[in-house]
């Protein structure tokens, strides 16, 4: 059956001729809505523990992060070969020459083949973008920005320190430069509906973005936003509600984006809501049988 959708496990397969695996580094950057550069508290709805997997300590080397990650992945699939997965907070918030020096780091890493930077549209410039040009001429890379909504009201309201302005201009910019880009959307944030949503997605679409995650809303403890959860509930959609959302969100997609993720799947004792019980490929399973029953 012919997938619904560009579907990045298929995608990054065509990318190499071995199978290729990411491994989380957190490097020990923070951002600069939680330094005071911009704002304090960061985004009402992070806690980087949700995502951070068990090797990915910051307290080692970026070296180490990476060897302990090999070792994780070795046992499924020792023939594999990995990128290195820059997640945590802000990965390009410090000078040139800092990030130049930790990213070849990571290269030197035997069997590491490319990078993939996760940051803010807010955190790159000329002079870093003309880095990440010449090191994209010699390594495989992907840029990856926090976009979470094209609605300025809302992203205000989490707190998140810039406007979606700032974000077309750098996924704009980095593209230019040839590079691989990546966005992030969350769906269902406070005050945007099913309707708003749809409205966004092809803003989003129109965006050179080579590949899109979206994921939903989820109230993680201890964040601003799970006390405004407890204080003032709002809607979280089910499940099924949510399959439904992403299936028309992916009708106003171009076909030529490449779908990473739709969920994200935070550790139980962590999460507040909404808790659905299904792991990241059995929603997608989910989700795809919805999508040929659909046609």
């Amino acid at each position: 059956m012919k997938q619904q959708y560009n579907d990045f496990g298929n995608w990054i397969r065509k990318q190499f001729s071995f199978r290729v695996q990411k491994i989380a580094i957190d490097a020990g950057f923070t951002c600069p809505n939680r330094d005071g550069r911009i704002g304090t508290g960061g985004c009402i709805f992070c806690d980087n523990r949700t995502f951070n997997p068990s090797y990915c300590i910051r307290n080692k080397t970026i070296a180490q992060q990476l060897e302990d990650g090999k070792q994780f992945f070795a046992r499924k699939y020792p023939e594999m070969k990995f990128l290195a997965y820059f997640q945590a907070y802000t990965n390009t918030y410090a000078s040139v020459e800092k990030l130049r020096n930790m990213y070849e780091e990571a290269l030197k890493i035997d069997e590491v083949v490319g990078l993939v930077i996760g940051t803010r549209p807010d955190c790159v410039d000329s002079s870093l973008l003309d880095y990440l040009e010449e090191l994209n001429r010699k390594t495989f890379l992907i840029v990856e920005y926090g976009i979470e909504s094209c609605n300025d009201k809302t992203l205000r309201f989490i707190n998140r320190g810039h406007d979606f302005a700032c974000s077309k201009r750098a996924i704009e910019a980095t593209a230019e430069r040839g590079i691989k880009v990546g966005g992030h959307i969350i769906l269902g944030l406070p005050g945007e509906d099913a309707e708003e949503s749809l409205r966004q997605a092809p803003i989003i679409s129109s965006l050179p973005l080579t590949i899109l995650k979206l994921h939903q809303l989820q109230i993680i403890k201890g964040t601003p936003l799970a006390r405004l959860y407890t204080e003032h509930p709002f809607p979280l959609y089910t499940a099924q509600e949510y399959i439904r959302l992403v299936a028309n969100y992916i009708d106003a997609l171009r076909d030529d984006i490449v779908l990473e993720r739709f969920v994200s799947q935070s550790p139980d004792d962590l999460l507040i809501a909404p808790k659905w019980g299904l792991k990241n490929y059995e929603f997608t399973n989910i989700l795809n049988d919805y999508l040929r029953k659909r046609t």
